[in-house]
């Protein structure tokens, strides 16, 4: 039997920038229909959301007290919207995994550098998450081979990657 998609929530909101990070903030109408939808109101909420018709899959997080629907440029972009523009957003919970497989390139190097894999075996799973995210989402085998050299290095200590100086406390020391 076939599980029968959720409805979208709708709704309008002003793109708003906090740091560097363009946002819209969740009315809170929309926010206990989307609790019911995820059955949870804590923690990070996976959605499949819509901007002016254009579908993206997206993680809503509360973060300084508000729960913000962050928008990336691709997001923007296709709809074509900049800040302070009024957007149309539907959304809805998305059951679906986010599991991102680590690329084989670079299993095989960490099982070449046992150092570099117990470091990495004993990061945070988001971190894990974040690095195989970066990694898979490369474009060439040539970027892909850099950039596993670069995460290497990082997991060992020798540099930044990420945008992050170290993956555990006292890695580099």
């Amino acid at each position: 039997m076939k599980k029968e998609a959720l409805p979208f929530l709708k709704f309008k909101a002003k793109i708003e920038l906090i740091g560097i990070n363009p946002f819209v903030f969740l009315p809170g109408k929309t926010l206990q229909k989307l609790f019911l939808q995820a059955g949870k109101d804590k923690g990070k909420i996976p959605i499949r959301m819509k901007i002016d018709g254009h579908e993206f899959q997206q993680t809503i997080i509360k973060y300084s007290g508000h729960w913000r629907l962050y928008l990336n440029g691709p997001m923007r972009n296709a709809a074509g919207k900049d800040l302070g523009d009024m957007a149309t957003f539907e959304i809805h919970f998305d059951p679906t995994p986010r599991n991102i497989e680590a690329p084989k390139a670079f299993i095989s190097a960490l099982n070449k550098e046992p150092r570099a894999k117990r470091v990495y075996e004993q990061c945070s799973a988001s971190l894990q998450l974040e690095i195989n995210r970066y990694l898979s989402r490369l474009k060439t085998a040539e970027s892909l081979e850099k950039n596993i050299h670069r995460a290497i290095n990082f997991l060992l200590g020798k540099e930044r990657f990420i945008g992050r100086a170290q993956p555990l406390p006292g890695t580099n020391k």
